[in-house]
Order: structure tokens, then sequence, then C-alpha cells
């Protein structure tokens, strides 16, 4: 797939983050809007995954389970999951829980949330393909902010112990978390620094540029006999001007002029504040 298109599925998933979050009057629409391009390349260029049932296929684990609404959005795009279910994020019995549930979704192969706990699961995967000799390869998709768990170390002790090549960790680095900028909260730089002394492969790229992306998975396939993990600049609410790099949009829905204003700057048609997206 070439990149124009990955930007049309991109901007399209990002108006399902945007209409999720707003229909629920709650959610995490930055750390969701942050990870769009590196969800987007994952599921439609990089991982072996053409059914949710398909045993060969390659496992994803959304370790910042709040995250939820970009994974959502991808499955839809991708037709695991129907589109009629954007109006029921949150809401009792819904399949789209606030964080994923695996029990009520398929594509989902993990139930996260808990923060730190999603690269341990990720381990696990990894683990019993390379003790079973299968080629499937585990992804998972961490939190700056999730590094302050020290679950996370452990984890990453254990890939590195196992040579878990089959494993790759994404790091979506916005620098913000609930309470902050990282560095104010409990800083973890340097990240690189710390994963190679754990025996991870480090790969630094722009979260938002398709060619970059290419080039850092491009890399990953050439390491071999260790876990590797991509740390991806990005900007938390990437694509709404109001709530790039702004630490309030961590959890907050917009409401009715601000979704009007973010679903214009997506392309959707009508004025910024009267009637564009209210019907999206």
């Amino acid at each position: 797939m070439k990149n124009d298109e990955l930007k049309v599925i991109a901007r399209s998933m990002r108006k399902h983050i945007l209409t999720m979050i707003y229909k629920a009057k709650s959610g995490h629409p930055g750390g969701s809007l942050s990870a769009v391009e590196i969800m987007t390349y994952l599921y439609f260029k990089e991982m072996n995954i053409n059914s949710p049932m398909d045993e060969d296929r390659d496992r994803f684990v959304l370790s910042k389970g709040h995250g939820a609404p970009v994974l959502y959005a991808a499955l839809m795009e991708k037709g695991f999951i129907s589109k009629d279910l954007i109006p029921t994020l949150r809401q009792i019995d819904s399949k789209l829980q606030g964080h994923p549930d695996m029990k009520k979704l398929p594509g989902v192969e993990a139930s996260t949330g808990s923060l730190g706990q999603g690269l341990s699961i990720a381990n696990g995967m990894a683990l019993g393909f390379k003790i079973d000799n299968k080629p499937n390869r585990v992804f998972a998709l961490l939190g700056d902010g999730e590094l302050n768990e020290g679950m996370i170390w452990e984890a990453a002790m254990l890939a590195s112990h196992y040579n878990l090549d089959n494993l790759t960790a994404i790091l979506d680095h916005n620098g913000l978390q609930i309470d902050g900028k990282n560095e104010e909260v409990m800083t973890t730089e340097p990240i690189d620094k710390k994963f190679e002394a754990f025996g991870w492969h480090v790969i630094k790229t722009d979260g938002h540029d398709f060619e970059e992306l290419e080039k850092a998975f491009k890399e990953r396939k050439t390491i071999k006999g260790r876990p590797a993990i991509i740390i991806a600049e990005t900007t938390k609410g990437k694509g709404c001007s109001f709530m790039e790099d702004e630490v309030g949009w961590h959890g907050k829905a917009p409401n009715d002029e601000e979704f009007c204003i973010a679903m214009y700057e997506m392309g959707d048609i009508g004025d910024k504040r009267e009637g564009g997206g209210l019907n999206g």
C-alpha cells in the first residue's frame, strides 16, 4: 500500500477516534491521536494479519490500553469490526469498552489498561511462538508515561534473556502523561540507553512520517537474536490544532463546538462551528 493511501486511512481513523470519544463524552483523545500513523502502518503495511482468527497472524498488544479508540479505529478500517459500533464506545455491555476487552471483540489480543502489563503479555506470546518454532511476530505499543512502571523493565530484561527477536515494541513518545510532562512527573530519559543496557536494539523515528516508519521497520527486520524497540517521536493530539501537545487532552472529550472544529480540520464538510461533523 502506498503512503498516500495510508494517509487517507489515517485521516479516517482520526475521525473515528474523535467521533467515538465525542459520542461517549469521555475517553482519551490525546494518546489515541498521537498513535494513528503507527497503527496505520502496522495494520496496513507491516503486520501479517488478514483475519483476527487466522492462527498464522502476527499479534498486536496495546500496552497503553487507554488508547483503545485508536485500536478500534484500526480494526474498523481493516474490516474486522463494524463502524456501526462507533456510537457505543464506553457504553454498558458495549464491545468497545474504555480499555480493550479480548472477550468482547475480535482482533483484541489482550485485555489491557493496567499500565505496564502489555509488554509482559507480548513477551509471553513471543516466547510461546519461539518454543513452538512458529514464524508469528508480536508487536506491542507502549506509552512513554507507561515507562514509569517497573514491570516494563522486568519485561525488557526477560525479552533480552530469551532472545525474543520476534518481539518489537513501539514507543509512542509524545512527551506527556496524565499529570504533565514526562520529565517533570518522572523522567525516563535516556530511554534509548536504558533499553540498550537491557540488551535491546533501539531504532528512533518520526512517528507521523510513513517513509520514516518504513525505514524503521525495515531496519528492525535486519536484527536477529534480540528484541527491538522503535522509539517513535509523536505529538499528543496530533491532527487537531487545539489538542496538540496539550496535556489537558489526555483524557477529556470535546464539546459540540470543539468537535465541529476538529472534524472540520480533518476535512469534514461543514462550517467550523456549525454543523461540521455532528452527524459524522
